[in-house]
């Protein structure tokens, strides 16, 4: 059950959760778990895990996505909806126009976004398309979860999104690398947290990306 103690034994820095967001939450989990034995949307071996190593893995990002020039946050290839449809859970009640914008070419996963969305009512829109094929996308955020290696993100950003002004970013326990090897061939200025769920892994928040 994810209720409030769950949440603040998580350390999560989310204050006034209250108890539908928690109950939305909650019921989300049961529907990845549910859909899970059709789909695979989570590794099996996750599914006894599943509300630290996605949901609250997920709802961390919030440290960086609360922020009053942020309005709109993209997800790509969302899978299941981790990180999006949890940060659309948490905004729903803090900052309703706040949308998140899901690209999953995946029809049976986009149905499932399409189904939790309208289950919780949230601001989204879920569009079933590839990501490599878009053009001059615009949004606040750029966010993604266990999709493409950091160098295929910042590609991604520049090639395919004409507007955006923050990228945010899992990094496992390399990361620290990842990013240097990243200023061999781009600009950036970045963000960083020590993740909640991984003492190995890290959170980044990128702006001010360039090519060099």
């Amino acid at each position: 059950m994810i209720d409030s103690n769950f949440i603040k034994n998580s350390e999560l820095g989310i204050k006034n959760v209250s108890r539908e967001t928690l109950d939305e939450l909650n019921k989300y989990s049961l529907s990845i778990l549910r859909k899970n034995k059709d789909i695979n949307l989570i590794s099996s071996s996750t599914e006894k895990s599943i509300k630290t190593r996605h949901i609250i893995d997920s709802a961390q990002t919030i440290d960086f996505i609360d922020k009053n020039d942020v309005k709109v946050c993209t997800d790509l290839g969302s899978g299941a909806g981790l990180p999006g449809i949890v940060l659309a859970i948490l905004m729903k009640a803090k900052k309703p126009v706040f949308k998140v914008i899901f690209y999953e070419k995946s029809y049976h996963k986009s149905n499932f976004l399409k189904d939790m969305s309208k289950k919780f009512k949230l601001n989204t829109v879920i569009h079933q398309k590839n990501i490599f094929e878009q053009k001059n996308l615009q949004t606040d955020i750029i966010i993604s979860r266990a999709f493409k290696p950091l160098p295929v993100i910042f590609e991604i950003a520049s090639k395919n999104f004409k507007k955006f002004k923050y990228i945010i970013l899992f990094l496992g326990k390399s990361g620290k690398e990842i990013l240097k090897q990243a200023t061999k061939k781009w600009k950036f200025d970045y963000e960083e947290k020590k993740s909640l769920t991984n003492n190995e892994s890290l959170l980044i928040k990128i702006s001010n990306l360039q090519k060099k």
